[in-house]
């Protein structure tokens, strides 16, 4: 089952209603903005309206299609600030200022929600407070309206009671949106350690199987041989011996240890789906076959990685997919997304999530991984085993 709550998910849904509400509330000022705007500078009218209704257009389209999501909740911030403080400065005869409630006041509201979406925490919580305050010093004036101060500061309060708790739910949802995608990379991270501890204990096992078997054994027939037959024949299993110490620095643990490789795909389509972010999974290619359980824990390792890395780091994608296909001869997994990409180069040596959970973790079973990504053109990794000829390790 896909975990519902993520950060990337949280503030698409923030995302999604500011800007549902915030074309409500600007279709409610239509009539007070119809009735004030004569007595209003008529560029000053053309540019301020285009520019609120113009950004609000933005955030939606930005929030339906998850792209862009901050840079139209603050467009749509700055200009309502803008219009707010040059408001005085554009009014034809302050003696006709409505002393009723302003058409920007309808629109403070989203104002200071868009606020909360795109800006942190302290930014918005600042907007929220200083611009309330603003409109209220503004209504004092005459261009404003001329009202009472209890009137003006009516207003504000309201104004800001209403943005700070939207700030405040906005916050407690993002922090436990952030809780769940740091528990859930913890156990993912777990998960990789017990299976590469498995992974050490099996061949500590085989490892130490080899030495009391073979070993042990050469050593004691050779103490024992006197008879140029015995000798002989310890020189025979001293070379047996070193052949299988070396087979089990090439090869991974055998025996019965293979899974098919629909097994493996269904697994990677589990942990897919256990994400808080959807990932398509397509396993139509994969054709039958077994692999070694060490190989199949390799590369779900590495996949998984690759995953949760596109869940950190990619921002908000529009796709995120991984494909397995192929049979024991020439499998492939890959796992891709169209986000925010990166450079490889720039990526620094201590950073182990790409180094050690994909690159090597692969090329220790006998596979290779390749990563194609560039910065703004999302990012595809592709896990191959064994590897192909001529494939760089």
């Amino acid at each position: 089952m896909r975990n519902p709550l993520s950060l990337v998910r949280v503030t698409t849904a923030i995302a999604r209603t500011a800007a549902g509400f915030g074309v409500a509330f600007m279709l409610q000022s239509i009539p007070a903005m119809v009735d004030q705007l004569p007595n209003m500078n008529l560029a000053w009218s053309v540019v301020m309206v285009g520019s609120l209704v113009a950004s609000l257009a933005f955030t939606g389209v930005a929030s339906v299609i998850d792209r862009g999501l901050r840079i139209g909740h603050v467009a749509f911030a700055a200009v309502y600030l803008i219009a707010l403080v040059s408001w005085p400065f554009a009014v034809i005869d302050p003696a006709k200022a409505p002393s009723s409630s302003y058409w920007l006041y309808y629109t403070l509201t989203i104002a200071t929600a868009m606020a909360t979406v795109g800006l942190g925490i302290r930014l918005a919580t600042a907007y929220v407070v200083v611009v309330p305050l603003v409109y209220g010093v503004i209504r004092i004036t005459p261009p404003g309206g001329g009202v009472t101060i209890t009137q003006a500061v009516l207003d504000s309060v309201y104004a800001i009671i209403l943005g700070g708790a939207i700030t405040i739910i906005t916050a407690i949802l993002r922090n436990a949106a952030s809780s769940v995608d740091r528990a859930q990379a913890t156990a993912l991270e777990r998960y990789g350690h017990a299976v590469r501890q498995h992974a050490t204990e099996a061949e500590r096992v085989q490892v130490d199987a080899i030495v009391h078997d073979s070993v042990l054994t050469t050593l004691l027939s050779a103490a024992r041989a006197e008879t140029a037959e015995a000798k002989e024949l310890a020189a025979l299993m001293a070379g047996n011996a070193i052949g299988h110490l070396r087979d089990a620095v090439s090869e991974a643990p055998q025996g019965d240890a293979e899974i098919s490789i629909a097994a493996l795909a269904n697994r990677i389509a589990d942990a897919a789906g256990a994400l808080s972010e959807p990932v398509f999974v397509d396993s139509d290619g994969v054709r039958p076959g077994r692999i070694p359980v060490a190989v199949a824990e390799a590369v779900y390792s590495a996949a998984v990685q690759a995953m949760v890395n596109s869940l950190q780091h990619a921002g908000p994608a529009h796709r995120r997919w991984a494909v397995v296909r192929g049979g024991a001869d020439d499998l492939v997994v890959e796992v891709g997304d169209d986000g925010a990409g990166f450079d490889p180069d720039a990526v620094p040596t201590e950073r182990l999530g790409v180094r050690v959970s994909i690159l090597e973790r692969v090329a220790s079973v006998g596979g290779v991984a390749v990563i194609d990504t560039a910065v703004g053109h999302g990012t595809v990794v592709s896990l191959h085993w064994p590897a192909p000829k001529g494939a760089p390790r």
